[in-house]
């Protein structure tokens, strides 16, 4: 499970950078704003009444594999292709990523895009609150870019799936860390969607992904390295990020590339998968 390091000024961009290169043309900006059904948020509806000028919309949900039960997997190589190609994103060109609650879904499109083998993708720091907040402008519009050719290369020691996750459980040849909150970790708390055992993976570590961020972004590298710490996370071995869907797992990915380690692999499953399947083991911890 090789984790090549990433050069952690890489990993972000500013406003101010990013309002001064709107027009490069091989940068595409993407709204990868995504919320929890039960927020009874509309992503895309906000995207168009107020975006970063000359973003696009990437839809979590959509560009998917559709032939899964689980939320948002990732689609296969082929069909991402195609997607990106309708986006206007190229081989060679660049991505900023960003969402409309700070850095909550914006990791996710990041994880995904390194995966499929972009490796010059960064993320606005502070997102889109950060840009309303300093008054830059918005467009309404939706955003239609010419066609551009991508070929998604898949990099499989970024993503892992149940059987692998539970061997690593078993041999201890990973860390699996879980980025529910506590309360799910422990099983107290009811599971989001419906018909999910409530608990936690025999082995795993509860780091809930609120305790790596701060001010709508990603705390700094010392403070991200005592978070680890402070629930016995060694970053200098291997690191299984898990979550409730695969989606705040991806900010452990992106804190440990911004440590100068990881990016972490990300169970893509997470718990919709392993809190589904009657034959994987589950912890939970009474009150």
């Amino acid at each position: 499970m090789p984790q090549d390091s990433i050069n952690p000024d890489k990993l972000f961009v500013t406003t101010d950078w990013l309002e001064q290169h709107l027009s490069d043309p091989d940068l595409v900006v993407f709204d990868a704003s995504w919320h929890m059904p039960a927020a009874g948020r509309d992503a895309r509806a906000e995207f168009l009444s107020g975006h970063i000028p000359g973003a696009v919309f990437f839809d979590i949900d959509a560009i998917a594999d559709k032939s899964a039960d689980l939320p948002h997997m990732l689609p296969n190589p082929v069909a991402f292709s195609s997607s990106l190609r309708k986006l206007g994103f190229g081989d060679g060109m660049r991505a900023v990523v960003y969402d409309s609650v700070g850095l909550f879904s914006a990791p996710r499109l990041w994880w995904t895009l390194r995966v499929f083998g972009v490796e010059d993708v960064a993320i606005l720091v502070g997102g889109l609150p950060r840009w309303t907040a300093e008054s830059r402008k918005l467009q309404q519009r939706e955003v239609l870019r010419s066609p551009a050719h991508f070929t998604a290369r898949l990099n499989h020691c970024l993503v892992a799936d149940a059987t692998e996750v539970k061997k690593a459980l078993e041999a201890g040849s990973a860390q699996v860390v879980d980025m529910r909150s506590a309360e799910r970790f422990r099983g107290i708390a009811p599971e989001p969607r419906p018909g999910l055992r409530s608990g936690h993976m025999p082995g795993a570590i509860n780091l809930p992904f609120s305790r790596l961020i701060e001010q709508d972004q990603l705390k700094d590298a010392a403070a991200l390295e005592t978070e680890f710490a402070s629930v016995g996370i060694d970053p200098r071995r291997p690191v299984i990020a898990s979550c409730g869907s695969g989606l705040t797992a991806c900010i452990l990915s992106l804190a440990l590339a911004a440590t100068g380690r990881g990016p972490s692999s990300v169970y893509d499953g997470s718990w919709s998968e392993w809190g589904g399947r009657e034959e994987l083991p589950v912890v939970r911890e009474l009150e």
